[in-house]
């Protein structure tokens, strides 16, 4: 995250890219440098980058960031890697007041990783919530990373998944789980070929499922 070299990649992003503004700039997997340094130390370089990054906004060569994270926004308060939206959402304040540009955070999401939906491990006005309620709270966009958790969603679901999201094979429905998800804004999805990309649109040309209908697949289940 040093300032330094946050320049030189997005630098780099433009001319591979031939744009002159960057819609999206991401500090990837944050949480990682927690594993080395305090919090206090981390916060430090959070802070540093943000004003880089702001700086960048101003000068036209980007227009939003954000964090892209695996374990920061899943794992339970006090885990090492653990990082509280909210104090990040008001260091961005703190850096460039109301209107600052961090407006977007990315995590994952699938039927093997739903904490972002089902662990209540954000504080928001002294209240437990999931992280995609408190990026909803504070305005920052949630983008939905492992939709099929490196293709091992694909196969093998318990039946009543497809029961419940009426899609017609295992790799629709993790699909059709995670695009249905209520204050997720995006769900990516890796494809290799030409195939993959024809079969996995054909979730997306259909409705999301409904509320009701989703929120059933984390109703108990009698085993």
């Amino acid at each position: 995250m040093a300032p330094a070299y946050l320049d030189n990649q997005l630098e780099r992003s433009r001319r591979n890219l031939g744009l002159e503004t960057i819609d999206l700039f991401y500090l990837h997997n944050p949480e990682s440098q927690l594993a080395d340094v305090s919090a206090q130390v981390f916060h430090e370089r959070l802070e540093r980058a943000f004003h880089i990054l702001e700086n960048r906004v101003e000068e036209g060569k980007l227009r939003y960031y954000g964090i892209a994270t695996w374990n920061a926004l899943r794992v339970p308060d006090g885990a090492r890697e653990y990082i509280s939206l909210s104090e990040v959402e008001a260091m961005a304040r703190s850096v460039a007041g109301p209107g600052h540009h961090f407006r977007f955070i990315q995590l994952p999401f699938s039927l093997a990783m739903s904490e972002a939906y089902g662990l209540a491990n954000q504080i928001v006005e002294k209240k437990n919530v999931s992280a995609l309620t408190v990026a909803s709270r504070l305005g920052i966009a949630v983008m939905g990373s492992a939709t099929l958790y490196q293709g091992r969603l694909t196969h093998s679901l318990p039946g009543f998944i497809q029961n419940t999201l009426g899609m017609k094979t295992d790799a629709e429905n993790a699909i059709q789980f995670a695009r249905s998800t209520p204050g997720l804004t995006t769900s990516l999805v890796g494809m290799g070929n030409a195939v993959h990309v024809a079969a996995n649109l054909k979730a997306a040309l259909l409705p999301p499922a409904r509320l009701d209908e989703w929120t059933r697949l984390f109703a108990k289940r009698e085993t």
